[in-house]
């Protein structure tokens, strides 16, 4: 089986899929260059870094599109620009990783200390852009800020005049989504990072949400995926919930349609103003319900898409642990410090490599983080996932998965493979598989296990220790039932028999289609029904035998009487 998932990817409930129909888990980073020109490989992001990325197990790169170099100028758009963007997807693609394109924001504008939309789409109605308090404070106390986003919610016209600001912005994705559309690479669009409510944010700042921003913040979702259904109609679309669904807000965000996920983020306020942990967990958890419930009202796929901007391992162990536990993909902040104007602490702090344009290699790392990130994970299934864990200290991983198929349709075969990353630098010295239900197909010396499920098997478990050793397998196939009509024949007559071939899985007898059928020298499959009508004449009276066959299951056979 090919490495990885079947591209372009899709949604099947929470699930993201591939073209074949197999869950995909994604394990990833952020990689935004906040800073003009606003292009990943101008801060030196390029081919080691995604082979780095590779290596280290990971398959998505959360990449940022910065609206201001989109659009520069009204109704202007620099293709120049979102070339730099596609030479970096195709970088990333050509080891395996897909991108999502995230319109990044924060702090609306570089006047208000951030980065997001151009300079001609600032509408603050004059007020001064103070105080100058950086990220995030300038949220909480900038009342130019926040009328900014007052009138971009609204949809006003920008200064110059013209078209309001949402139709600006939708038209921009649509010019995206119009270069984008093919590429398989491009694993989905991620409509607006982290949407601040405005004047009156007060009102979301409570556990069980604001509805009348969140209408607005539909509208103007719905706003922009339909421009970009235009020309677009199947890559995902990722709504974001306001920027306050990160310390345990509800969202009531609505339904979108099809090809549609959820892109939230997890940080830890308490961790964020205090440096402390303690009572992190409680609101972490209510984020995850939160986004669980979310995408199940509306049919969603899920994704983490920020935690992390700390090399605290008391903050990065329980987020990873827990998306495991709700078997949640991730996208990790930061790939590097990259000058980052607006993040929480030092810059260098939320890196993994201090430094794109250097070797990601030695001291460039943040070993200690790469240590809690890198690991072992499904990242696809043939199947629907069950559960899975990892323990760093140990090394122990394990994973469930039934091969019915997510969102509904046939049941894999046992043909189809899952593929478990299993990353060098949490098994230095080999591992050690065994496998329930299924077993293991081909070398997985490469990093990579692949296991097919055994026939008739419910689900399908996975271990895997630390320490090179063989695998283990348990899968006795079951046996083929056969039935020949007639059982006896006379000699010298031509007769057609009847051959039906099943097999019994979970408690009853079910048809065999592609079995080989045999009988002295005459062979044939059976059809749809597990039915073969095969043609005979025998000149000699005698025993014959029917012979059944079929690669997943155990052979039969039955004997066939020549009379007189």
């Amino acid at each position: 089986a090919a490495a990885g998932p079947r591209l372009p990817l899709d949604q099947a409930g929470r699930w993201t899929v591939g073209a074949d129909g197999r869950v995909v888990v994604l394990h990833g980073v952020n990689m935004v260059s906040k800073r003009p020109p606003y292009a990943p490989d101008a801060v030196g992001f390029g081919d080691d870094d995604a082979a780095f990325l590779a290596a280290e197990g990971y398959d998505t790169v959360r990449l940022g599109v910065i609206y201001a170099a989109v659009e520069p100028q009204p109704g202007v758009y620099d293709d120049g620009y979102l070339d730099r963007i596609a030479a970096t997807v195709r970088t990333l693609g050509r080891h395996g990783i897909v991108s999502l394109l995230d319109f990044h924001q924060d702090l609306y504008n570089e006047r208000f200390q951030g980065e997001g939309w151009p300079d001609w789409a600032i509408s603050d109605d004059g007020l001064p852009a103070e105080p100058q308090l950086g990220f995030p404070g300038n949220y909480l106390a900038q009342p130019a800020l926040n009328r900014a986003f007052d009138h971009f919610w609204a949809n006003d016209p920008p200064p110059s005049g013209g078209p309001g600001l949402q139709d600006r912005y939708a038209a921009a994705w649509r010019h995206v989504a119009l270069r984008f559309r093919d590429d398989p690479d491009v694993q989905g669009y991620d409509l607006l990072n982290e949407p601040w409510p405005g004047t009156g944010w007060q009102a979301c700042a409570q556990t069980e949400g604001c509805p009348e921003f969140d209408a607005r913040l539909s509208a103007f979702t719905a706003r922009v995926t339909k421009a970009i259904r235009t020309v677009d109609p199947t890559t995902l679309v990722y709504a974001e919930p306001h920027v306050l669904f990160n310390n345990g807000v509800k969202s009531g965000l609505a339904d979108f349609g099809d090809h549609g996920g959820l892109s939230f983020h997890d940080y830890c306020l308490q961790h964020d103003s205090a440096g402390s942990t303690a009572g992190c967990d409680p609101f972490d958890d209510l984020v995850f319900a939160n986004a669980e419930a979310r995408a199940k009202a509306n049919h969603d796929t899920l994704l983490l898409t920020e935690f992390g901007a700390t090399p605290d391992p008391a903050v990065l162990g329980p987020m990873t642990a827990r998306a495991d536990r709700t078997m949640v993909g991730w996208q990790v902040w930061h790939y590097c410090g990259c000058a980052d104007p607006t993040t929480t602490g030092a810059g260098d702090a939320q890196a993994l490599v201090k430094d794109p344009a250097k070797a990601p290699a030695g001291n460039n790392l943040d070993a200690g983080k790469l240590s809690l990130l890198s690991r072992p994970y499904p990242r696809v299934v043939a199947g629907t996932p069950l559960r899975w864990s990892f323990d760093p200290a140990g090394g122990d991983f394990s994973a469930t998965w039934s091969p019915a198929r997510a969102g509904g349709g046939p049941a894999f075969g046992t043909r189809a493979v899952t593929e478990i990353a299993l990353v060098a630098r949490q098994y230095p010295d080999g591992f050690t598989a065994s496998v329930s239900g299924g077993r293991v197909r081909g070398d997985s010396s490469a990093g990579v296990l692949r296991v097919s499920s055994c026939p008739g098997a419910p689900q399908v478990t996975v271990t895997v220790k630390r320490g090179a050793g063989a695998p283990s397998s348990e899968c006795r196939a079951p046996a083929l039932r056969m039935a020949v009509s007639p059982r006896v024949v006379p000699s010298g007559r031509r007769v057609t028999l009847r051959i039906r071939v099943r097999v019994r899985q979970d408690g009853a007898l079910r048809p065999v289609r592609d079995a080989r059928v045999r009988v002295a020298g005459v062979r044939t499959r059976t059809d749809a029904r597990g039915i073969a009508r095969v043609p005979v004449r025998f000149a000699h009276r005698g025993v014959r035998q029917v012979v059944a066959a079929h690669s997943d299951y155990r052979g039969a056979r039955r004997p066939l009487t020549v009379a007189d």
